[in-house]
């Protein structure tokens, strides 16, 4: 493994645990299917379920950071400058129809800026991360996003608010889960991502990895936390990708 800090290390370790309860919960699913209660109180279980394990392990060592996470809101600790931003499962209506595409987000961030993401897709097995000035990875592999210049030949992906307005003026995913869409255009299997009003938690950890994989984040320290008009691409569309959102 490339040299990581302890930070990092402690995120992925948090990761590993609660990603037991993730695999193990997204097997009983289909059980619950059935059932008539159904699976919407069982997968917000999970969800407190993972937030409570990656506090708890994040804690261990580092008692004075404070938290952002989905679930509990602000958690203010000694450090009031010094964040964990958590998502613990992004993707819960996926998992909650038993599709397998969702993951951890965690990143950290040190006087409103953020230095360290992870972004962790526990069904596939796919540990995206990285931190200021160090680069980004997808296990252990240095990724780069991708080069492409011409929009036609380019795949982007937004929420359903997206595909209705931009399309058909750009090729256009709805994946449901906007860590992996952050992820997915760091490693360059997308070339672009965009979507209004979202949470910091969806994509802080994606904006450090698409950064240091050498592509381009607008500024989010501009909005409320959960007001995000998010953009980002690789270098060579950003700007006419941004074109196109002209209305958006």
């Amino acid at each position: 493994m490339n040299s990581i800090s302890p930070n990092l290390n402690l995120m992925i370790k948090a990761c590993e645990k609660a990603s037991k309860v993730i695999i193990r919960d997204f097997g009983e699913l289909e059980n619950l299917q059935v059932s008539k209660k159904g699976p919407k109180d069982f997968v917000t279980k999970t969800d407190k379920r993972v937030e409570k394990i990656l506090i708890e392990e994040l804690t261990k060592s580092k008692r004075s950071y404070s938290f952002i996470t989905e679930e509990s809101g602000k958690i203010l600790n000694k450090k009031k400058d010094t964040f964990w931003i958590i998502d613990p499962i992004d993707g819960t209506t996926n998992f909650l129809h038993g599709i397998p595409h969702f993951a951890i987000s965690i990143a950290l961030q040190i006087n409103k800026e953020i230095i360290t993401g992870l972004i962790f897709d526990p069904i596939k097995n796919e540990v995206f991360y990285a931190e200021k000035d160090c680069g980004s990875f997808l296990n252990n592999n240095r990724i780069r996003v991708s080069n492409k210049s011409n929009l036609e030949e380019c795949l982007f992906a937004s929420n359903n608010e997206g595909l209705k307005s931009i399309y058909p003026k750009l090729d256009l995913r709805n994946t449901g889960c906007a860590a992996l869409d952050l992820a997915y255009v760091g490693c360059g299997r997308l070339d672009g991502y965009f979507h209004n009003e979202i949470n910091i938690w969806d994509v802080a950890a994606g904006k450090i990895i698409i950064e240091e994989a050498g592509g381009k984040v607008n500024k989010i320290s501009d909005y409320e936390i959960n007001k995000i008009d998010f953009r980002a691409g690789n270098p060579s569309i950003y700007e006419k990708m941004l074109k196109k959102l002209d209305n958006f």
